[in-house]
């Protein structure tokens, strides 16, 4: 799958320019716990995601890592890594079945997620369902783009879900896991999500991240609001 080109303008946000001394300092904290714990199951998860890797070049020839192009702290793009759930040439399916399907256009616009996606590969179900897809986030994590905690990584294209409330998302790195993801994920609509992103942003703390970090276990294995 062809890595998309998308840009973006870095925006200056008064959130993260008013942090406090002690914000900073918990930002740090926040930073060296990120980083420690995502080397560690880097280190850990390796023989996993490498069966997991074979799978799906097996199954489904082709890259097993898709970078896709997502926001994040300043309004700054980068790629985002996942582990390869879909065909190949999923951009042009979607595009087709958007202009095909009235229903699946409503539920992309509406959720920017389809329930029955036909572009998902055999195993790609699974790797959803089990978060295994995410994994290579972690080395999104040690490279600076991305903390354990956070807003789920957005497109261009959902920038206006977000409003004014766009600079509070710009605040804080995007996370793999977050709010939104321990409140029930897909099961909960875009504007709860965006409340979620806020809410975390103005309030986050490095024991909100532990925390967060711990709820989320029993949420991935539960597979609550995941496909």
């Amino acid at each position: 799958m062809h890595e998309a080109t998308i840009t973006a303008m870095p925006v200056e946000t008064g959130v993260a320019n008013g942090s406090s001394g002690w914000q900073r300092l918990d930002d740090i904290a926040s930073r060296v716990l990120d980083v420690t714990l995502a080397v560690i199951a880097l280190i850990i998860l390796a023989p996993l995601m490498a069966v997991v890797a074979a799978v799906i070049y097996f199954l489904d020839p082709g890259p097993v890592i898709f970078a896709h192009q997502r926001i994040g702290r300043g309004g700054r793009s980068f790629p985002c890594l996942k582990f390869r759930s879909m065909v190949v040439d999923a951009d042009a399916r979607l595009r087709h079945l958007l202009e095909t399907s009235a229903e699946a256009r409503a539920e992309w616009e509406r959720d920017h997620k389809l329930r029955d996606d036909p572009r998902v590969i055999g195993i790609g179900k699974f790797l959803r369902k089990t978060s295994l897809d995410e994994l290579p986030q972690l080395w999104n994590v040690v490279r600076g783009d991305m903390s354990l905690v956070g807003p789920r990584p957005i497109v261009v294209g959902e920038i206006s879900r977000y409003g004014r409330y766009f600079e509070h998302y710009c605040a804080v790195r995007p996370g793999i896991t977050g709010l939104w993801q321990v409140g029930g994920r897909n099961d909960v609509s875009y504007r709860r999500r965006v409340a979620y992103d806020v809410t975390y942003s103005r309030a986050r703390s490095c024991a909100m991240n532990v925390k967060i970090i711990a709820y989320t276990v029993p949420s991935v294995l539960l597979q609550r609001g995941s496909y």
